[in-house]
């Protein structure tokens, strides 16, 4: 098999968790209520989690290796300020697009990064492809109960919208294999830059929605889904 048939089917599968969260948002019958919501809270705190494992775990150490602490620092907190304004952009506009910005903002630069990899001949493409995608599904479940909640759209178009973005993670690895692998300090740059703008996303719209009164499962969410990043990176090392 070509080896960029390969990235397109790896990058394809991890992108198609999103929408699979969504299908699973949309089962509304879970009782009792106070264990939906629970579930809803857990789900919400597993993908933080997931976002915070891919900062530490892949974004930060693989965005680092070519440049100075202080390129490496101002790249960082460009990511977040940009996503700052990116977020008061949002809210002035009664936008419910956070989760959907978080969600992208990881499975576009890993993306970049499976397809440098396996062009300048590294390995662990697989378990890379395995972590977008279990950061993809609890993403994807909340970023579609989110959209559906603002009422803007209905469920099947939300699930279309999830399919549609699920092709950009092919599309980004494939011009990361053709093309940005011979450019290594804009590949890096671009994983510093979203790991900045993730950092924000999760204490700015994650984190605030884990708290759940007399409950203690969902902040354990996130320990499981920083876990789940800790597992992909040490078998990967």
């Amino acid at each position: 098999m070509p080896e960029w048939i390969y990235i397109l089917l790896l990058t394809l599968g991890a992108g198609l968790a999103m929408p699979l969260g969504g299908c699973l948002a949309t089962i509304d019958a879970i009782k009792p209520n106070w264990l939906n919501e629970e579930l809803r809270h857990s789900v919400t705190a597993f993908g933080g989690g997931a976002l915070l494992s891919a900062i530490a775990l892949v974004l930060v150490p693989e965005g680092i290796v070519p440049f100075s602490v202080a390129v490496s620092a101002g790249l960082f907190l460009a990511g977040g300020l940009l996503f700052m304004f990116i977020d008061r952009y949002l809210y002035q506009h009664k936008s419910a697009a956070g989760q959907l910005i978080a969600m992208l903002s990881d499975f576009i630069p890993e993306s970049i990064a499976l397809g440098a990899s396996l062009a300048l001949g590294k390995g662990s493409s697989f378990l890379l492809a395995t972590l977008i995608a279990m950061q993809n599904l609890p993403e994807g479940f909340n970023a579609f109960r989110e959209l559906r909640e603002s009422g803007r759209l209905s469920d099947k178009r939300i699930l279309w919208l999830f399919l549609l973005l699920a092709l950009m993670g092919p599309v980004s690895a494939l011009i990361a294999y053709f093309w940005l692998a011979r450019f290594e300090e804009l590949v890096a740059g671009i994983m510093l830059v979203a790991a900045g703008g993730i950092l924000y996303a999760v204490f700015q719209d994650i984190a605030p929605q884990v708290k759940l009164e007399k409950h203690w499962a969902p902040p354990f969410g996130a320990v499981l889904g920083f876990v789940l990043g800790l597992v992909g990176f040490m078998m990967q090392h």
